[in-house]
């Protein structure tokens, strides 16, 4: 179980945006997968039941807090350095990155965690469907809509931009 710790850590940080508060829903997921394991099936998938509880318990978190947004990623958080005196291509990535995270945090919270879930995380729909407690077609929806809202919403500004 502990062997899905870090991706946990990096889907609860994808969702809050805050490396403290993924930290502690990460122990979260952890500790109420412990006092729940003697009721889970032996014939089930163990990582999948680990990000039900780990969306449930982030949801729990944004909607306590009164947010419905994750924090934009940073230059540090993209894996990306930068300089004093940064390439013109590293720069347009770099605000590419940002402008994709604006545009994922703007997301309803369950096609936002479908989509990191799916895109950052390599999760199957049967997956995401047992993480978010809905049939798979419902996952793929989620992943589906959000999807579009994306790509609308960069077709939009890319109009704007050479329109």
């Amino acid at each position: 179980m502990l062997t899905h710790r870090d991706e946990i850590y990096r889907y609860a940080w994808r969702m809050v945006g805050d490396a403290q508060d993924a930290q502690d829903l990460t122990q979260e997921t952890f500790l109420r997968a412990y006092r729940a394991f003697e009721r889970l099936e032996p014939d089930s998938n163990v990582r999948a039941w680990l990000y039900k509880i780990a969306t449930n318990a982030c949801l729990t978190f944004l909607k306590r807090r009164g947010r419905e947004r994750m924090v934009t990623l940073d230059a540090s958080a993209s894996g990306l350095a930068v300089q004093t005196e940064t390439p013109p291509d590293v720069v347009g990535r770099l605000e590419l990155l940002r402008e994709v995270a604006e545009a994922v945090e703007a997301l309803p919270p369950r096609q936002r965690a479908a989509i990191v879930q799916r895109k950052y995380q390599g999760l199957s729909y049967g997956e995401i469907a047992a993480s978010l407690g809905c049939s798979e077609d419902t996952a793929r929806a989620h992943v589906y809509q959000g999807l579009r809202k994306l790509r609308a919403q960069f077709r939009d500004e890319s109009e704007v931009r050479h329109g």
